[in-house]
């Protein structure tokens, strides 16, 4: 009988301490699902440096800052999680396009939001917006000021679930099989708001246009979670606001945060939403994002 080896966890890495961090993070990660890890690292070196000339006896040296920097996250994570299967590449390509293909051959992909020489974050945030928009498989995002010392320990042991307006079925499996495997409760919560042009000035009718918005987010959290399984802890939550602000509070006391993120088949993908985008930017925890194939 062939056996199959479980998909690989894929980290990029670009030799930053918040990278190394999201190693880290992951290797706990892979650890708790029994999978393997893959360290990879994109780099232009050819591009700019050319390639060695036949027979020359020193590699360029981007090249070798590039393996540099797969060696030294791959000391940390055998250093966090000795157990764990980890390889190593480098790949003389753009990141975003590294990544994105690495995603159709990953069980998840996890980036760090910041790298080195210096650069903002919002430009560092361009890699991770592409490739959460594009990538094949969950995207797990986590900023460089985030606190990820507790890895797959699950410190709030909380999942955090965003429900929209669109049949997220993927976005919910997943989230339903992270709080299984960590032992968490999971927290869906469903934003709503009354637009001001529903509502009125007559006494008897105060108030109804907000209580049937409430009640068409209820509805929606029992559809989205109608398949959840017995034992699993789970609260549902309607809160009035917008839902990037809701997310943003309700994050600061859960492990992860799982968005779904909306793609096409046959294209090259679709742009993320706003909710999508600021989660991504604003989030106090880890962001899952996750491909919801239309």
């Amino acid at each position: 009988m062939t056996v199959v080896e479980e998909l690989p966890l894929v980290v990029g890495v670009d030799g930053s301490e918040p990278s190394l961090r999201a190693v880290e993070w992951a290797a706990d990660e892979a650890a708790l699902r029994g999978t393997p890890l893959r360290l990879v690292h994109a780099s232009l070196w050819e591009r700019y440096e050319g390639i060695s000339p036949e027979g020359a006896l020193a590699e360029p040296s981007e090249q070798v800052m590039a393996e540099d920097i797969v060696e030294a996250a791959a000391r940390r994570a055998r250093g966090r999680q000795p157990e764990v299967k980890v390889s190593t590449e480098v790949l003389p390509e753009e990141p975003e396009y590294a990544l994105v293909r690495e995603s159709r051959d990953a069980g998840l992909l996890v980036l760090g939001s910041r790298g080195r020489h210096g650069l903002t974050e919002a430009l560092l945030g361009s890699v991770s917006l592409t490739v959460a928009a594009h990538a094949h498989c969950p995207v797990i995002v986590l900023r460089g000021d985030q606190d990820t010392r507790g890895g797959g320990a699950c410190r709030h042991g909380r999942i955090l679930l965003g429900v929209g307006d669109r049949r997220e079925a993927e976005a919910v499996r997943f989230a339903l099989r992270e709080a299984e495997l960590r032992g968490a409760e999971l927290a869906a919560v469903r934003a709503w708001w009354c637009p001001p042009y529903e509502t009125t000035d007559l006494p008897l009718l105060a108030g109804a246009p907000a209580r049937a918005h409430e009640q068409a987010a209820a509805e929606r959290l029992a559809e989205a979670l109608g398949e959840a399984p017995e034992g699993l802890t789970l609260r549902r939550r309607t809160v009035e606001g917008h839902a990037r602000q809701v997310l943003s509070a309700a994050s600061r006391d859960a492990d992860l945060l799982v968005v779904g993120a909306r793609r096409k088949s046959g294209h090259r993908g679709l742009p993320l939403g706003r909710t999508v985008h600021d989660a991504l930017h604003h989030s106090a925890c880890p962001v899952a994002v996750v491909p919801e194939w239309v």
